[in-house]
């Protein structure tokens, strides 16, 4: 039986979003500036982005979809607790999970302090330090450069970390749920 449940830390990562995206329609540095956006930036070479410092159209922008998508995954817990954890979450789950490797996995291997691109003299996989120029790194011409800093890299390791929480979670409750229906059918036989 799982510590936490499912709805618990759905409920959790929700209300997470809901509060992000408070923050960044109305003091932006206050994300930028937490603990642990500064120790992962910090362990994993990421930059530090200065457009997180005052409010802007797109953090207003992103601070309405955290607060929609934050929303819209509460009312989805009132839903039938078989429709809404076993059906709706336990296709979402791994969804977001694969999305958010796939989002930290691109921050991450094509920064400018990826190691691809830098050539390090203490070895190939050493962090280079955030603020370290790599002469061997071009920026994207997608825009896709936005995305390669410390407070992003940080969002996508949360959420990475808690959609696999819930993921597992959900397989675990599903295995109960089902054992409990089969010996409740068993027991009307």
């Amino acid at each position: 039986m799982a510590l936490i449940s499912a709805r618990t830390i759905i409920t959790s990562i929700s209300l997470f979003h809901i509060t992000l995206g408070f923050f960044f329609l109305t003091n932006p540095a206050t994300i930028a500036d937490q603990a642990i956006v500064y120790v992962m930036g910090e362990a994993m070479g990421m930059p530090y982005a200065r457009s997180f410092e005052s409010q802007s159209p797109p953090l207003a922008f992103l601070a309405v979809i955290l607060a929609v998508m934050g929303i819209s995954d509460l009312v989805s817990l009132s839903l039938p607790e078989e429709v809404c954890l076993f059906h709706h979450w336990g296709t979402q789950a791994p969804i977001r999970l694969a999305i958010a490797f796939g989002l930290n996995f691109y921050t991450f291997m094509f920064s400018s302090t990826s190691p691809l691109y830098y050539s390090n003299p203490r070895g190939r996989m050493a962090h280079p330090p955030a603020h370290a120029q790599n002469p061997s790194y071009h920026a994207s011409s997608w825009g896709g450069d936005g995305l390669k800093n410390r407070v992003f890299f940080t969002f996508a390791f949360v959420e990475m970390v808690s959609w696999f929480w819930i993921w597992v979670t959900l397989r675990e409750e599903r295995a109960q749920a089902m054992a409990k229906k089969a010996r409740k059918h068993s027991h009307e036989f």
